[in-house]
């Protein structure tokens, strides 16, 4: 039997779909002019020591990292992996974890390290966008020089952007969508306005010089200068996670249009750097930015003004695409369950809102320590380097499940590695210049994840299944025992079993051994959340009764778990169908009023100091029921808030523990 749903297409291209595309994907991955070239210069020891031969390598590594990470690995094969539509890197491994369990891990791992880059792309892309007021003598004025006032100012957007999430992404996509647009066309035409002057530059288009620069005397930094190109594909995997929000067809028609907007920005830069590195009066520019320098002085307000809010909009798509990613954990069992909101009609519009206020603390925290986006860019890179390892990883499983020939996996698998492995190796050095604050956040979200999936498979290593069928004579006679009171009309019990004929045995102790509970109608429900997103479909087993029901729910990964109403529904149609017996009610303000009361129970299990597992395990559910006290409880989760619901609390005995056998004695000699 199907439930209702609704399903909003949006696979379809059109115009609408394409600004939304430009607003919600291509934030990170738009704004990176802002701060590439000003970190390849700053490693290199300033604009003084450039060469042309130095700029020509690094325009040539930057097109071709683009080319090869961006274009060919995530828009022309990575975003083919989908999941009835939706990206990311759970969605592939939703995929491919019929293969194997250990690719849990690579799953783990570079979904932690995605979330933690999250967290890091706001505060650099913010403060490198407001950095550029200093430019202006209007705010020098009016404000000084202080670098405490741009860092306040960073805050104050950092908060209104937090605070905006709840309206959804299709909100904001239609908003930022346009100034995307506008963004683009600036950098481009900023780029050619200065690329004129010196067209030769596109000689960098061959490889030769990438490979060059990274033997040559004018590079100080020698291999280690990937650390800063890389930062100009640092969006690439917001392109696959985004995928769920706007469809793939969508990023397909504008990434060509987006990555020539940033080739011709990178390569002015490279134009303005030649012509002003041997002006004494720029070599004394602290932080130079060539982003800011190659723009008409008359334009200058304009060029700050756009990069602000291209740089809010690089926030919006890492915070939108860490909605998805913590939602497909939860569905998954790595994370524990969060109150979600779907705030708007388009497919994959989401809004988390504890995700969004831990977002935000971090990002003011990150902003509070590093002060400057020179201090933030030396940390920036170093999480979604081993994010890219890890969907490579994963990606050559996928190929294998859908029969690629081996001989293309295995060349797919060592062709990008190649490249990650030096991009990974090359970031090692940000390690020591902050990039530790990833790898914490990252390793904290690792642990989550860890803990909620070690538990969940200590907790099913242990539980215990009883036939349904054993136990309806007991529930029949107590339905119609007249000494026992009623203790719900319908009392609905919540299993994890999926099998349709078997029960929790916990569920049955709670029934008929702790106050034997009576009901009209038993209902034994179990919800699974399926690879579908809008799947809503239900399955009964009665027993040959008309009181003793097992529910199977199956819901998509973007149905709301709305339990009331679903069971409401069920139950009205049973009713119809003469499979249950109508409820009638003398007291009662509902004319016809067919069913009684619903009574939900969760059954909430605490560790008992009888389970003698090991310190680690014990430790690890210890922890996990803690962390459970301040997420979403079962009546939130499943919308039950104005319902009849009782959480009873029993203790899971985990493992063997030897018992002491007492011997009596009664103080006989024997």
């Amino acid at each position: 039997m199907e439930l209702s749903s609704k399903h909003f297409d949006i696979s379809k291209l059109t115009l609408g779909g394409t600004l939304v595309t430009l607003g919600v994907v291509y934030g990170d991955i738009g704004t990176s002019p802002l701060y590439v070239m000003k970190s390849v210069i700053f490693g290199n020891g300033g604009i003084q020591h450039v060469s042309e031969n130095f700029i020509l390598g690094t325009l040539s590594l930057v097109f071709w990292t683009l080319t090869i990470l961006t274009s060919i690995k995530y828009v022309c094969i990575t975003l083919k992996a989908d999941n009835n539509g939706e990206g990311g890197i759970f969605s592939l491994f939703t995929l491919v974890r019929s293969r194997s369990r250990w690719l849990i891990i690579p799953a783990m791992i570079g979904g932690s390290a995605l979330l933690a880059d999250g967290m890091l792309t706001p505060a650099v892309t913010v403060t490198s966008a407001v950095e550029g007021l200093k430019l202006l003598p209007v705010f020098q004025d009016l404000f000084g020089n202080s670098q405490k006032n741009i860092v306040l100012l960073v805050i104050f957007i950092i908060c209104v952007l937090s605070f905006i999430q709840h309206i959804g992404t299709e909100f904001i996509g239609k908003l930022f969508g346009p100034i995307m647009f506008l963004w683009f066309c600036s950098l481009a035409f900023f780029g050619i306005i200065n690329l004129v002057e010196n067209p030769f530059l596109l000689r960098a288009l061959s490889p030769h010089y990438a490979i060059n620069i990274l033997f040559s005397d004018d590079n100080k930094l020698g291999f280690f200068i990937l650390g800063s190109i890389f930062l100009c594909s640092t969006g690439a995997e917001a392109l696959y996670s985004d995928m769920g929000h706007v469809g793939r067809k969508n990023i397909y028609f504008t990434w060509p249009f987006v990555k020539i907007c940033l080739l011709l920005n990178y390569f002015g830069q490279g134009a303005w750097i030649l012509s002003a590195k041997s002006n004494p009066a720029h070599a004394l520019i602290e932080d130079i930015n060539p982003f800011y320098q190659m723009i008409p002085h008359g334009m200058l307000i304009y060029g700050i003004v756009i990069s602000t809010f291209a740089a809010i909009i690089a926030s919006q798509a890492l915070i939108s695409g860490s909605f998805t990613l913590v939602s497909e954990a939860i569905k998954l069992n790595l994370f524990p369950k969060l109150h979600t909101l779907y705030p708007s009609h388009l497919k994959g519009q989401l809004y988390i809102p504890a995700i969004n206020r831990i977002l935000c603390f971090v990002c003011i925290g990150i902003v509070l320590y590093f002060q400057s986006s020179e201090k933030m860019e030396s940390a920036y890179g170093l999480a979604i380097t081993v994010t890219m390892l890890m969907t490579t990883i994963l990606l050559f499983n996928y190929m294998l499940k859908k029969k690629t020939p081996i001989v293309l996996a295995v060349i797919m698998l060592v062709f990008f590695m190649s490249f990650e492995v030096s991009f990974f190796l090359a970031n090692i050095l940000k390690f020591f210049h902050g990039g530790f604050v990833a790898v914490i956040i990252a390793f904290t979200i690792l642990f989550v994840m860890y803990l909620w999936d070690r538990s969940h498979i200590i907790k099913m290593r242990y539980v215990e299944y009883v036939p349904i069928k054993n136990y309806i004579q007991q529930l029949s006679q107590l339905c119609a025992d007249p000494e026992v009171p009623k203790y719900a009309s319908n009392l609905v019990c919540l299993s994890n079993c999926s099998k349709p004929k078997e029960i929790e045995r916990k569920i049955m102790y709670f029934l008929l051994d702790k106050r034997p509970k009576k009901a009209d109608v038993y209902w034994f429900v179990n919800v699974s959340v399926t690879d579908e997103p809008y799947q809503a479909e239900y399955a009964v087993e009665n027993f040959n009764t008309s009181n003793i029901m097992k529910i199977d729910l199956k819901l998509g990964f973007r149905i709301d778990q709305s339990l009331n109403v679903f069971l409401r529904q069920i139950s009205t149609d049973m009713v119809k169908n003469k499979e249950i017996e109508p409820q009638t009610s003398t007291y009662s303000i509902l004319p016809n009023r067919r069913l009684g009361d619903f009574r939900f129970v969760f059954i909430q299990e605490i560790l008992s100091h009888e389970s003698s597992l090991s310190a680690w395990d014990s430790l690890l559910l210890r922890t996990k029921f803690f962390i459970q006290k301040f997420t979403a409880s079962p009546t939130n989760w499943f919308g039950l808030d104005t319902s009849d619901v009782y959480i009873e609390k029993v203790p899971m005995f985990l493992g063997h523990s030897d018992h002491v056998v007492l011997k009596r004695n009664d103080g006989k000699k024997s």
